[in-house]
C-alpha cells in the first residue's frame, strides 16, 4: 500500500469537512482515496482525471464491491480533485501521470523524499484487491529509475552444462535458428529438448552420438513417459534439426521407433456470452488483449507484440506480424475504437516520460536497430501494449521497454474464468478458435476466414468446421436440379 503523508491526508479531511461530509464517513472517504493513489501508482492511467475515476470504480467493480461504495469512491476522489485545484495550498500532492507517484519534485516511486512520506503505518485496512498481477514489493510501478533483470534474451542454451563440447554444439544449432529468423519460442523449445536428450545420455561426447541414442530416447518418452503424441513429435523435431544443424550429420533410419499418432483435435470454442462473461471479469489492460484475440482472431503472441504504428484508425485495419514472419491485416473491432484511441493515449504519455528519463528504446529485431539506429526511441514502434516496468538487459545493463508479459495474461485469464463460472478449459488460444468458429457461424466464406487467420493451409482452417454446423454448407444436389 502507498504511503501518503500526513499533511496531505488532514488536507483531505479539512476540504471534505467543508463540504459537508458527515464524520461517520471520513475514514471512509481516506480510505477511499488511499486505495485510488494506490491504483494510480500501479496501472498505467491517462491524465485524463475523469478517465483515472472510470478505471479507477471499474477496478472496484472487478472486486465487488457495491454500486453505493463505487459511488462514495468516485465522489471521494472527485473531492479530492477539487482540493487540488484550489489555490494558496503548501502541501504537494502525488503525480497521477502514467502511474508515476512522485511527491513534489521528486523522480521515481523509489525516490520520494522524507518529508513527504511517512513509515509504514500501522493498523490500516487492507485495500480489497489483492496486490497487482505483475509487481511485487521492489518492482517500480512505471518507474523510469528502476528496473527489473531481463529474461528477454534466455532461451535455455546460454547457460553452460558440465560438457563443453555439448554447450559447443548446442551453441551452433542456436546460430542455425537465428540465421533462420526462427521465434525466440522455438530456440527455447528446441535448446530445451536438446539439454533433456543430453540428461539423459549423461553428457555423452557429441561425437560419439548415434541413432540408437535417438531411438532410446524417443522410446523412453513413449513408453516411459508416456508423453502426448504432441509432445514426443515435438521432440522428434527437435532433436532432428538438433542432429542436422548442430551435429552436422543426419537423423539414420528410425522406423521402428515407437511413434504416436496424432488424434483429431476438435478446438475449444466459447460462446459470445461465456467470451463477455470472462472479459468483466478481467481488469484493464487485460481485458482489452482479450477483446483483441477475440475481436481479430489473433494468437498471443502476435497481439503482445503490436506495436503502434500496426494500428491504423484511418482504414480500420491492424498490421499483425505472424508467424514465420509473414504479415497480414485484419479489421479493427468497431465497438472497441475508443479504447484502443484511449490505449494510444496511454502509450503517448508513457513514451514522452520514457523519453525525459533517457531510456534506452524498446526491444527490436537486431536487423531493425542496425538499419535504423534511432528507431527503438521512435513513437511508432513502441509496444501497445507495454509492460509497467523498464527492463535491464543482462548482456549490456539497458534499460529497454517490453511488451506485456504472456504469463502476466494468462494468470489473470486462469482467475477470470474461474469466477466466470467458465467450465471449459480456456486458454488465450481458445478466443482465436472462437473468433473462427463464430465467422463460420454468421455464413462467413471458409477462405476468408483462412486469410484473416493467417494460415497456409485451408486444411488447418477446415478443423473449424467439426466445432459448430456450418450454413455455408449445403445438401449436396446433382447439377441437373441446379437453377
Amino acid at each position: 500500500m502507498l504511503n501518503i503523508s500526513t499533511a496531505l491526508l488532514n488536507q483531505f479531511v479539512s476540504h471534505i469537512k467543508s463540504r459537508g461530509i458527515p464524520l461517520e464517513r471520513i475514514a471512509e472517504y481516506k480510505k477511499w482515496l488511499r486505495y485510488f493513489l494506490d491504483f494510480c501508482d500501479k496501472y498505467p492511467v491517462p491524465s485524463s482525471r475523469g478517465e483515472q475515476i472510470r478505471l479507477f470504480c471499474d477496478k472496484l467493480r472487478e472486486k465487488n464491491q457495491s454500486d453505493s461504495q463505487r459511488e462514495r469512491a468516485a465522489h471521494a476522489v472527485s473531492l479530492y480533485f477539487e482540493m487540488l485545484q484550489q489555490p494558496g495550498k503548501g502541501v504537494s500532492a502525488p503525480s497521477l501521470t502514467n502511474g508515476t507517484m512522485a511527491a513534489g519534485s521528486a523522480g521515481s516511486a523509489g525516490e520520494k523524499s522524507a518529508g513527504d512520506l511517512q513509515s509504514p503505518a500501522q493498523n490500516l485496512p487492507e485495500p480489497p484487491y489483492p496486490q497487482p498481477y505483475y509487481l511485487s514489493e521492489e518492482a517500480p510501478h512505471y518507474s523510469t529509475g528502476q528496473s527489473r533483470r531481463s529474461q528477454y534474451n534466455v532461451a535455455g542454451y546460454q547457460e553452460k552444462s558440465g560438457s563443453p563440447e555439448w554447450d559447443a554444439v548446442i551453441e551452433t544449432m542456436a546460430n542455425e535458428i537465428k540465421v533462420r529468423h526462427y521465434s525466440r519460442k522455438t530456440l527455447q523449445t528446441y535448446a530445451m529438448w536438446t539439454r533433456n536428450f543430453q540428461g539423459y545420455l549423461k553428457n555423452k561426447p557429441p561425437a560419439e552420438l548415434g541413432t540408437y541414442d535417438v531411438k532410446d530416447y524417443l522410446t523412453f518418452l513413449a513408453v516411459k513417459c508416456k508423453v502426448a503424441s504432441s509432445t514426443q513429435n515435438q521432440a522428434f523435431n527437435s532433436l532432428l534439426f538438433f542432429y542436422r544443424n548442430g551435429l552436422k550429420r543426419e537423423f539414420g533410419d528410425l522406423r521402428d521407433v515407437p511413434r504416436a499418432k496424432k488424434s483429431l483435435y476438435i478446438p475449444t470454442v466459447l460462446s459470445r456470452a461465456e467470451v463477455d462473461a470472462i472479459i468483466n471479469q478481467l481488469s484493464y489492460p487485460f481485458n482489452l488483449v482479450v477483446k483483441l484475440l477475440f475481436g481479430c482472431g489473433l494468437r498471443l503472441f502476435e497481439c503482445l507484440q503490436i506495436r503502434v504504428g500496426d494500428v491504423n484508425f484511418e482504414t480500420g485495419k491492424l498490421l499483425v506480424h505472424g508467424k514465420g514472419n509473414k504479415d497480414r491485416t485484419v479489421p479493427l473491432p468497431v465497438s472497441i475504437i475508443p479504447e484502443l484511441k484511449a490505449q494510444m493515449t496511454v502509450v503517448a504519455e508513457l513514451h514522452e516520460q520514457d523519453l525525459a528519463a533517457g531510456y534506452d528504446g524498446v526491444f527490436l529485431d537486431e536487423a531493425l536497430a542496425r538499419k535504423y539506429p534511432k528507431a527503438p526511441w521512435e513513437y511508432m514502434y513502441q509496444w501497445f501494449l507495454p509492460q509497467k516496468f523498464l527492463t535491464v538487459t543482462a548482456e549490456d545493463g539497458k534499460r529497454r521497454r517490453y511488451h506485456l508479459h504472456e504469463s502476466d495474461l494468462q494468470d489473470e485469464l486462469k482467475v477470470a474464468v474461474r469466477k466466470a463460472k467458465i467450465t471449459k478449459r480456456v486458454k488465450s488460444h481458445t478466443f482465436r478458435h472462437s473468433f473462427a468458429t463464430h465467422l463460420l457461424q454468421a455464413g462467413y466464406d471458409i477462405r476468408t476466414i483462412q486469410t484473416l487467420l493467417g494460415h497456409a493451409s485451408l486444411k488447418t482452417t477446415m478443423i473449424y468446421t467439426h466445432c459448430v454446423p456450418v450454413r455455408t454448407i449445403k445438401e449436396p444436389k446433382s447439377p441437373l436440379d441446379l437453377k
